[in-house]
């Protein structure tokens, strides 16, 4: 597929593979060759994806599943804050199709409509290379065990394809990568902010160990780190773990 057109920043070259396991390990693998960014790749079904936690994401056809890079460079903001940059992307690319006040983002970057999953995002860092798997669900929402799920045309985006919205959120990202590396974590954060759960949600959160803590969204750190308001007054600080709205 020939480059997108936009107005800085690297090419945006779109590659569709019919089936794979996985575009992350497909796209680390052309990292460690050397692949540049600008590069995506979109598969049209997906048979060994994962999401955050380690969790399978869902592989039904019609529906997203793309990845990119960044490589990293020494001006960069630090690396964990890449994650609201790509939430911001992809959530005003899913805006394109069904408005921005049918989703919002939960912490890290998951996209939802209202309490269902609309989309997944797990970045992974390879050497210099960030890789960033992206799942959203466009044509038909899988049953999950632990939480609803939603569809694109769930919402209303009837003409809404895979290739259509990967178009779209390659363009906010790179839009919003440049933004990230020219003026620092703290305007994405606000942008973060804006579109994701309001100061006072109620939050779950289940921890890598296991444990699980509830509070409510109190901000996010300089790190995009997420900072909880637990019942006793205190704050705990939420670097890994799977966040649920209550």
């Amino acid at each position: 597929m020939p480059p997108l057109s936009q107005s800085a920043g690297p090419a945006i070259e779109i590659r569709f593979l019919p089936e794979t396991g996985s575009t992350n390990a497909d796209l680390r693998a052309l990292a460690a060759g050397g692949a540049a960014e600008g590069l995506w790749l979109r598969a049209g079904r997906q048979s060994a994806g994962r999401g955050r936690m380690g969790r399978p994401w869902e592989g039904e056809e019609g529906n997203l599943y793309a990845s990119t890079l960044i490589r990293l460079r020494p001006a960069d903001p630090p690396a964990p804050t890449l994650a609201l940059a790509v939430a911001v992307a992809v959530h005003e690319a899913l805006a394109d199709f069904v408005g921005a006040e049918a989703i919002a983002i939960k912490w890290p970057n998951d996209i939802m409509a209202g309490g269902a999953k609309l989309c997944g995002m797990l970045l992974e860092r390879a050497g210099d290379a960030v890789i960033i798997g992206i799942g959203v669900n466009v044509a038909g929402a899988p049953a999950l065990p632990d939480r609803q799920a939603a569809s694109l045309r769930d919402l209303g985006a009837e003409t809404a394809d895979a290739q259509r919205v990967l178009e779209a959120i390659a363009r906010h990202f790179a839009r919003q990568v440049e933004q990230w590396r020219s003026f620092g974590v703290e305007p994405i954060a606000r942008a973060w902010q804006d579109r994701a759960h309001a100061p006072g949600t109620p939050l779950a959160v289940l921890l890598p160990d296991g444990e699980r803590i509830e509070g409510t969204f109190e901000t996010l750190d300089r790190d995009g780190a997420l900072i909880l308001r637990l019942a006793d007054g205190s704050s705990d600080v939420i670097h890994a773990g799977d966040v649920f709205l209550i």
